[in-house]
């Protein structure tokens, strides 16, 4: 019995010793793995081909693989060609998405992992346009990364809390003022309100009860019982206080029927989302079909919007690029502050809009109409821009923040706050190497 025992011991042990461990089986193979280079596979391939030596031969010679040589000689594999799996996105276009990178981030918008993901997949899909989705992943994402590191860093996001906050960093809003007073004087803009514009998005929460509205403005179309929904509408207007038609975006689906558009605002536009509110593809929609299509025919044009809620799709920096439009994004964490819009013309179609609705309703209430309703209500409510009273609280909007005309001191000490030290990584986004180059504008003309 105690004999069994020692030769089971002893045959564990032995086993023991037999069983590398998988770092050495790993070392093993860094070992005997060669290195080649396309210049010594192309000698080799010359020499086979001119029938001086076999492919075993010229592979021994010139330290290259034979299976590697024997594929190139019969032509499977073609020469100067990479190994490994194909590209999903050839070198040429992974330069495009690059260049395309490092102007976004050099112009002031948020060049997250999403964003530059998001300029990938649009170029990957022109390519296969038969694949409906795309099959950039995390190892592409890490290669990438580790391909271009000379050319794009990361760097921590801003480690501020999410949303709004009462007050800003004055080291944030700072460069923003001093960039839009760059391009005004670069561009000729500082005497031309009329191409300066903003767009801002705000909501409307839809409560249950029926609302009784004028015969001008009335629908006959029954509310869903005990339904709330949220439509949110995309307003642009330039300093000169003229409007692009409103871009209404209902939640989860249209209303039935085509009431809505019919009796809608002229000329709006209209879609749809999950949540009810602006993504990238309706940017995409209403910056190339309605923008475009009802924006002065003068360029330049300065767009100022919020683009850190979602990433920009890379048709419409492409677009502007050739449109003459200058893309603006504001700094995270001051759209209360630096959106005219919100600075006045907002809170006015609430209170018109609840006034309309009737109810005792507040401003920021559920408002009591349906979602067919919705539109011919807002018909009503949005004439207050074709007004005397709308189009000076626009043009105050766009004073108060110091965009037009533009003033570097618009703003009090109550409105910003001392600098603060970055704790941990809220995220990270990307930039380009050099610094200073952070947060620039979208300029159609500049260099880069």
């Amino acid at each position: 019995m105690l004999a069994a025992s020692r030769f089971m011991l002893d045959s564990e042990n032995v086993r023991a010793e037999k069983m590398p461990s998988r770092n050495h089986l790993d070392k093993i193979g860094r070992k005997k793995k060669k290195k080649w280079t396309e210049e010594a596979m192309e000698r080799a391939l010359i020499e086979v081909k001119s029938g001086r030596c076999t492919v075993r031969q010229a592979a021994k010679e010139f330290g290259v693989p034979k299976s590697s040589l024997g594929d190139r000689v019969s032509g499977r594999v073609t020469p100067g060609s990479r190994s490994g799996p194909a590209q999903l996105i050839t070198s040429a276009d992974e330069e495009l998405l690059v260049e395309f990178s490092l102007y976004m981030s050099k112009h002031g918008f948020p060049l997250t992992k999403q964003q530059l993901v998001s300029f990938a997949s649009s170029i990957y899909k022109r390519q296969h346009r038969r694949v409906a989705f795309s099959k950039l992943g995390q190892t592409w994402w890490l290669n990438f990364r580790k391909r271009q590191e000379k050319n794009i860093t990361i760097q921590p996001a801003d480690n501020v809390v999410r949303g709004r906050t009462v007050h800003v960093r004055k080291e944030a809003l700072d460069p923003f003022l001093h960039l839009l007073s760059t391009v005004m004087d670069s561009r000729g803009l500082r005497d031309k309100p009329h191409q300066i514009f903003n767009c801002n998005e705000t909501g409307f929460q839809l409560g249950r009860k029926r609302v009784i509205l004028p015969k001008s403005a009335s629908l006959g179309c029954k509310p869903t019982s005990g339904s709330r929904d949220h439509i949110s509408v995309l307003a642009c207007f330039s300093a000169a206080g003229e409007d692009i038609p409103p871009f209404i975006i209902y939640s989860k689906a249209y209303p039935g029927g085509v009431c809505y558009k019919t009796q809608g605002p002229p000329n709006a536009l209209y879609g749809w989302s999950n949540l009810g509110c602006i993504n990238s593809d309706l940017f995409k929609k209403w910056f190339l079909k309605h923008f475009l299509l009802h924006a002065p025919k003068e360029r330049p044009l300065l767009l100022i919007f919020d683009g850190h809620k979602s990433p920009v799709n890379l048709e419409v920096v492409e677009a502007a690029r050739k449109e003459d439009v200058i893309l603006l994004c504001l700094p995270p964490h001051c759209s209360h502050i630096l959106q005219p819009l919100e600075a006045g013309l907002f809170i006015l179609l609430k209170k018109r809009f609840a006034a309309l609705v009737g109810d005792g309703c507040a401003p920021d209430s559920h408002f009591a109409v349906s979602k067919k309703e919705f539109s011919g209500v807002f018909k009503e409510t949005y004439q207050v821009v074709k007004e005397e009273e709308g189009v000076r609280i626009v043009k105050d909007g766009f004073r108060k923040c110091g965009i037009y005309p533009l003033n570097h001191f618009a703003f009090n000490e109550g409105h910003l706050m001392a600098s603060q030290s970055m704790g941990s990584e809220a995220g990270c986004s990307l930039s380009p190497s050099a610094e200073g180059e952070s947060s620039q504008l979208l300029d159609p003309h500049s260099d880069s």
